[in-house]
């Protein structure tokens, strides 16, 4: 071979091997992106919360919905286990299974999982997903099986459901809007899935569309009004305040979020980009504002640092020594910001309705720099049925103009 012949064979074999390395590298960057778009539909898409037991394995299903007049729900197992969960099921069954409610086998889904709002999202996106699923780590739980009704039990009616109700498909851009309106859009109605939560539901139980989004009762909370209707809903709210309480849980004047809420920050919202933050308020914005009868009362001006509760009640002093040290007697909160309750919505609406529940449970959320905020719940620590109704009926009209009812509160402590 000629000194020619033979560099020129050295330059082809070095041109090869840098090409095989250049698209391994392209490859390992598509599968990078594909996982990293995966993974941010998956918070978007809040899967962990519900896909997650208390206590249990992150995806590996097993908690409980309590759906009135049905029974009880329990969420599956969407680990990659190949036996207990998804790790046989071709790309196709997953995309099925979240975009029309269908999993293998012909199994119909329930509408506890919002697949009518996940057909939002694109058959591509909705691959990504399962890319991203495929890397948790595999669990061999086996959730419980459902306890529903005679015949919620027979999972064909379901069939009748979806014609009624769903799934929609995903939808193309709105020409006449904004790309933050329309990015909005799409991960409030899709992703986000928020209507679920925040709209009442017909007879059929599908989402109620002339009173979308302005507020529903579920898993015994009430999930407030979020239309522009100044009164009741998100109207007199500033776009900075409606961006900081999606993004941290909390904006002063407004309160923290809590339970179901403080999970969605927890798992959803406090991973999602500012930009994205900025259109969902943009579309929540510009939906139709509508009246609903939870609207809260208004709320009592108290002088800053003023260190005095009155204690002439029951309640009073019962908040000075279980309450105070960490709400302060103004409500600015002492240790955290998360502590200041001044303005929140709980306080009054709805009959003091979610105040006495947390009060009860607690609740506690996880912010965007990995920091937890806990409330503890006081229901079987020493404290009386009498005891919690007479703090909440304290907080209530030393904070607001509220009005509270004993009967009103009792009955909100036995709702589940």
């Amino acid at each position: 071979m000629s000194r020619f012949s033979h560099a020129r064979a050295l330059l082809t074999g070095s041109g090869l091997a840098t090409l095989a390395l250049l698209s391994s590298l392209n490859t390992a960057r598509a599968d990078s992106a594909v996982l990293a778009r995966g993974e941010y539909l998956a918070r978007a898409s809040d899967c962990e919360a519900c896909h997650t037991a208390p206590g249990g394995v992150p995806f590996a299903g097993g908690r409980a919905f309590n759906v009135p007049g049905m029974g009880v729900l329990y969420s599956s197992n969407i680990t990659p286990d190949p036996k207990h969960g998804i790790g046989k099921w071709t790309d196709e069954e997953f995309t099925r299974s979240v975009r029309e409610g269908i999993s293998p086998g012909w199994k119909h889904l329930y509408p506890a999982m919002p697949y009518p709002a996940y057909a939002r999202m694109s058959p591509a996106e909705v691959k990504d997903l399962r890319a991203w699923l495929a890397t948790v780590p595999k669990s061999a739980n086996t959730p419980p099986a459902n306890r529903l009704r005679f015949p919620f039990s027979i999972r064909a009616i379901m069939i009748g459901w979806n014609l009624l109700n769903g799934p929609r498909s995903s939808y193309p851009d709105d020409p006449s809007k904004s790309a933050e309106w329309n990015r909005g859009r799409t991960l409030v109605e899709g992703p986000g899935h928020c209507a679920d939560c925040h709209s009442p539901r017909t007879l059929t139980s599908g989402l109620s569309t002339s009173r979308a989004f302005a507020g529903n009762t579920i898993n015994g909370l009430r999930a407030y009004n979020i239309t522009p209707d100044r009164t009741s809903g998100i109207g007199g709210w500033t776009d900075e305040a409606l961006a900081q309480y999606l993004a941290t849980g909390h904006a002063d004047g407004h309160g923290t979020a809590s339970a179901d809420m403080a999970e969605v920050i927890t798992y959803s919202l406090r991973h999602l980009t500012p930009g994205d933050i900025r259109a969902m308020v943009t579309y929540l914005r510009d939906l139709k504002p509508v009246a609903s009868d939870d609207a809260p009362a208004p709320s009592r001006v108290i002088v800053s640092n003023n260190g005095t509760v009155p204690q002439n009640t029951r309640g009073g002093r019962l908040f000075v020594s279980a309450c105070a040290g960490c709400h302060l007697a103004d409500g600015s909160g002492r240790q955290t910001p998360y502590a200041n309750i001044a303005g929140a919505r709980s306080l009054s609406a709805n009959d003091g309705h979610n105040l006495i529940r947390i009060i009860m449970d607690g609740s506690s959320l996880t912010t965007r720099d990995g920091s937890t905020h806990a409330m503890p719940g006081f229901a079987g620590g020493g404290y009386s049925r009498k005891d919690l109704t007479d703090i909440t009926s304290f907080v209530m009209t030393h904070f607001t103009e509220a009005t509270p009812s004993e009967a009103a509160l009792n009955k909100a402590m036995d709702a589940k």
